[in-house]
């Protein structure tokens, strides 16, 4: 910044702007001030400028006199120089500029960056609740949500109550063998008992609220080792019974060729000195030669 020379019969003056907070954080649909303070000039009427960044492109919020885009509906300049900002939404975050023409000061130009942040609660986010676990088998369950900013922390619930992320810690979970990333949502049950049995409930968290997602029932049951073995066993027993009616059913002939009923026919004998042929013009057969006597 330029400061305030003194000289023997010579005052040099520069424009200088301040702001009351570089960094504003509202949470979304509130309203906000960008404060842009012009702490000197000798310049009657400054031309005042904002402009936003986000992202890495620059756009107009004000200028000309008047709002630009969609800040013409809900902004406008307060004390000549600072930028209201109404019904602000995520989009809004961005760092934003005040710039500041004063052409009678020997320092014509200064400008001062505003960083927005604009906080989003977070939305009721999706969890996913396995419904029946076997005992000793892994399990996991996941929370997520992707609307809130900043991102969102997740904690799990049984039964209303808090699973604490380090069991060691937590006298109620010391027996469960169970992993909770409060980062990314999730929780992973490496060999569950039937103490883990219970409803399952996630909250998401950020500094703008949080929100909840709806319980979900875990059932962890025990596998019936007894009846597992017995149901096998009646399988070998239904197949051996199949395979014994099967050979018997062989032996007994039900599965041979069918005969025809009845004697098969042959064909008659041909008396000693007879010949029989076809003609064209008969039917039948007829006698090729007499008898031999």
């Amino acid at each position: 910044y330029y400061l305030l020379f003194v000289f023997p019969g010579c005052r040099l003056l520069a424009v200088e702007l301040t702001s009351s907070n570089t960094k504003p954080v509202v949470q979304e649909f509130q309203s906000v001030e960008l404060s842009c303070i012009i702490k000197s000039t000798v310049t009657p009427d400054p031309r005042i400028e904002w402009k936003k960044i986000r992202d890495g492109e620059t756009s107009y919020v004000f200028f000309g006199n008047k709002m630009q885009g969609d800040f013409a509906t809900r902004a406008e300049i307060l004390s000549r120089t600072s930028l209201v900002i109404k019904n602000t939404t995520r989009m809004d975050t961005a760092t934003y500029r005040c710039e500041v023409a004063a052409p009678s000061d020997t320092k014509t130009i200064d400008e001062i960056n505003i960083h927005l942040t604009v906080q989003v609660k977070p939305m009721t986010p999706r969890c996913s609740v396995p419904k029946a676990v076997p005992v000793g088998k892994s399990a996991s369950l996941h929370c997520h949500e992707n609307e809130g900013f900043p991102k969102s922390i997740y904690s799990w619930y049984r039964n209303s109550e808090p699973l604490s992320p380090d069991t060691k810690s937590s006298s109620k979970s010391h027996n469960s063998s169970y992993t909770l990333d409060p980062a990314t949502g999730t929780l992973v049950f490496h060999a569950v008992h039937k103490g883990d049995t219970g409803r399952y409930s996630c909250i998401a968290t950020n500094d703008a609220g949080s929100a909840k997602c709806e319980e979900q029932e875990m059932e962890v049951y025990d596998l019936n080792i007894g009846g597992i073995i017995g149901g096998v066993l009646v399988v070998l027993a239904v197949l051996v019974l199949i395979t014994l009616g099967i050979c018997c059913a062989y032996r007994r002939g039900y599965f041979a060729n069918g005969k025809e009923s009845g004697e098969s026919y042959k064909t008659p004998a041909k008396p000693d000195g007879v010949n029989y042929i076809r003609t064209d013009d008969e039917g039948d057969f007829r006698h090729k030669s007499s008898f031999v006597i």
